[in-house]
């Protein structure tokens, strides 16, 4: 098989657990990207928090796409044209806000051009979900009335017990207005209908003329599940997720090992012998 694009999960697949690229993974993804394959990061981050890695890549110069928010947008590397925004309705801000205030160790936070906005700096999953991103956060005495322009994405952050609690009162209440799903057990993503990286990434081959058995996913969280079952080569990390792993068609080796580099060696370069 031929394969003409690669969708790429940052955290915990791309980047090492220090968030970074490796020299090796790099190159890897020039490579491929130099021999016509179409590359894809594929993310829960905001668009804010994946143009660095877009950078240290030259998806600028070499092409590629960033798939944000779980593909709540998508935009074009080399023109920076907006191909995808799907948000969340304005009359939707003050109830999701007000989730922040049911229960103490839960907040929700969401972005603006610079970084994270929220009502509760302080709490720890907003700290991490800012380092994680790279980008500030800047607290807020009320989140709805704070936010400029329409939303892609709004994040629960909290213990998972209160966090599934909130998740079923929301799909109560919205049903199938809001997709509402964890990319990580304190992370809940609060995603207009339909956003997942799956249906994003089928628009994406549809846009290409790329069909779904010519792309290669990889990934290690619950939000990469959808795209892996999607894909013609499911690739999950070997640190990923047994959901995760259960669910690929091929396990590669690890984040900090180089395992992105190694699918796209073994798999669209055929360096098969590498280690």
């Amino acid at each position: 098989m031929q394969y003409k694009l690669i969708a790429l999960d940052l955290d915990g697949t791309l980047t090492t657990s220090q968030k970074n690229v490796t020299e090796r993974s790099r190159r890897a993804i020039q490579e491929a990207a130099a021999r016509g394959v179409h590359i894809v990061l594929a993310s829960g981050r905001p668009s804010v928090g994946i143009f660095p890695v877009a950078e240290v890549l030259d998806l600028k110069t070499i092409g590629g796409y960033i798939l944000a928010y779980n593909g709540g947008e998508i935009l074009d590397c080399r023109t920076g044209a907006q191909l995808i925004s799907c948000t969340i309705p304005e009359e939707y801000y003050s109830d999701l806000a007000a989730l922040a205030r049911v229960y103490d160790d839960v907040t929700v936070l969401t972005y603006n051009h610079e970084g994270v906005i929220t009502e509760d700096a302080q709490n720890p999953y907003v700290a991490l979900e800012a380092k994680i991103n790279r980008i500030p956060v800047t607290e807020v005495p009320d989140l709805a009335a704070a936010i400029e322009g329409p939303v892609n994405k709004m994040l629960a952050v909290g213990t998972h017990e209160h966090l599934r609690a909130i998740q079923r009162q929301l799909k109560d209440k919205y049903g199938d207005r809001l997709n509402v799903f964890f990319s990580e057990t304190y992370f809940l993503e609060i995603v207009p209908p339909r956003i997942e990286k799956a249906a994003s990434l089928e628009r994406l081959l549809s846009c290409l003329g790329i069909k779904q058995e010519e792309l290669i996913a990889c990934g290690d969280g619950l939000n990469d599940i959808t795209m892996i079952d999607y894909a013609g080569l499911g690739v999950a990390m070997a640190n990923g997720q047994d959901a995760v792993k259960s669910r690929a068609d091929y396990i590669t080796d690890t984040n900090d090992n180089d395992g992105v580099a190694k699918v796209i060696e073994k798999y669209i370069l055929g360096m098969e012998s590498v280690e």
